[in-house]
């Protein structure tokens, strides 16, 4: 019987701890981001959106300017646009990652599964805010080259955000970049992106 007991509160730490590691897969810092492009129509975040445009990454921020808050898209193509916010929009309060910026797209490894690779990466070097422990207040971005790589500006790591966001030149200890979940209905559809 004790045997039989010890089994049992193996197989639970077990499934315990697989359960962590995946949860490791996705990031701890807030972000809550859902936003209706079959409202605004906006191309440059429908070209991340389009399952058939895998490696194409668009940047989300926010801006403000004379009390009127904006989104503004970037993506990885050279394309630049800013929305407007709703009302509706201003009252969800989005955040957007670690410091006002996520990063979504299809990539073109890892297809499998429900979201059919689509992602979302915080555009905040997750080596440089660890290594100086700022996480209320960081400013190491990485840039989108048209290639799918991403760049830290202030350590130079890289990372293939059409892999999962792993590191390319990363030393022992270093990962890649911090993923929320991330969904989406298609270019002029809805998109959304949370922590788990």
């Amino acid at each position: 019987m004790r045997l039989l007991a010890f089994g049992i509160w193996l197989l639970a730490v077990s499934c315990l701890l697989v359960g962590c590691e995946a949860d490791e897969e996705y990031s701890t810092h807030a972000c809550r981001f859902s936003y209706n492009n079959m409202i605004h129509n906006d191309a440059t975040l429908a070209s991340a959106m389009d399952e058939h445009s895998r490696g194409v990454f668009c940047l989300i921020s926010e801006n403000t300017r004379s009390g009127v808050r904006y989104l503004v898209f970037e993506n990885s193509a050279g394309l630049k646009s800013e929305k407007v916010e709703t009302a509706e929009e201003v009252e969800a309060k989005f955040i957007l990652g670690l410091n006002n910026g996520i990063i979504v797209g299809f990539q073109t490894l890892n297809t499998e599964g429900a979201s059919r690779g689509f992602v979302a990466y915080d555009v905040q070097c997750p080596n440089c805010v660890n290594r100086t422990n700022n996480t209320a207040n960081p400013n190491y971005r990485v840039t989108m080259e048209n290639s799918g790589i991403a760049t830290c500006s202030k350590c130079g790591k890289k990372y293939d955000m059409n892999n999962g966001g792993i590191i390319l030149n990363g030393e022992e200890g270093d990962r890649g970049l911090d993923k929320y979940v991330a969904s989406t209905t298609g270019p002029n559809g809805v998109i959304s992106v949370f922590r788990r």
